[in-house]
């Protein structure tokens, strides 16, 4: 074998490496970063019984770096675009992070129901099964939560369902005063843009951050004001599954909003 066809084993030996450890690291071996860029130099007094030395200096240049994607504007949307607005607000959400409850949450729980409701239930927040679905009241309490609407002649499809904070707090408690304050405008701005005709506040956490429940005052089933927005504050349905025999008392609640409506008692 003569000095050119060593140079050339060679070459395809260091080809066939590279390519092993391509396969290996995920990242292809281009063919123009082979064989131009291999040196291959042997002595001249090396007996050809014995491998010659081989000096390699692969000059495989880097590949680029990944170009970084911009980052995805907000979704524009006109005034008059209800469903649009709060889809936007939703967004702004689920990436929150305000306050300390950011740090645990799963999915952001933001909505459920219509934009056109006359009717917007509030709670105080996301529980385990909220957070893992995204949506509010899903669970035992959500069950309870359903059964009231329609006792009322209306719809689970048909109302709004929010609560005072968007991720849920530890071990289900209370959400802290910064909490529901770092989290109030998204309320707001849910009021605003759904304009019920009455909100019902689910629990003392919902009717205090609504400003309906004083302390040291009674203020389950007396009429209160949102943003104009007249809100009927009543027992959390979570606390009905725990207190069944408070349910005459919210049902009696529930049929304030019902004649404030206009609808018939079922």
């Amino acid at each position: 074998m003569d000095e050119d066809d060593e140079r050339r084993a060679l070459v395809e030996e260091v080809r066939a490496h590279l390519e092993y450890e391509a396969d290996w690291s995920g990242f292809p071996v281009p063919e123009s970063s082979i064989s131009p860029s291999v040196s291959v130099s042997i002595s001249p007094s090396i007996s050809p019984s014995i491998s010659p030395s081989v000096s390699i200096s692969p000059s495989i240049s880097p590949s680029p770096s990944p170009s970084i994607s911009p980052a995805i504007p907000m979704e524009v949307v006109a005034p008059g675009d209800r469903a649009g607005r709060l889809r936007v607000l939703a967004q702004e959400a689920a990436s929150c992070t305000r306050c300390r409850l950011h740090e645990g949450r799963t999915k952001s729980v933001f909505s459920r129901g219509s934009f056109e409701a006359t009717v917007a239930f509030v709670g105080e927040g996301p529980g385990y099964n909220e957070d893992q679905q995204g949506e509010p009241f899903v669970g035992a309490a959500g069950q309870l939560l359903d059964k009231m609407i329609v006792a009322m002649g209306l719809t689970r499809d048909g109302v709004y369902v929010c609560n005072v904070v968007k991720c849920r707090p530890p071990e289900n408690r209370t959400p802290l005063p910064d909490e529901a304050g770092a989290c109030s405008s998204y309320l707001t701005q849910q009021i605003d843009i759904v304009k019920p005709s009455v909100i019902v506040a689910l629990g003392r956490c919902a009717a205090e951050n609504l400003g309906v429940a004083e302390a040291g005052r009674s203020w389950r089933g007396q009429w209160g004001t949102y943003r104009s927005i007249p809100v009927m504050p009543t027992y959390h349905p979570a606390y009905l599954l725990r207190s069944p025999e408070m349910k005459k008392p919210v049902w009696e609640d529930l049929q304030l909003v019902m004649q404030r409506l206009g609808l018939k008692k079922s």
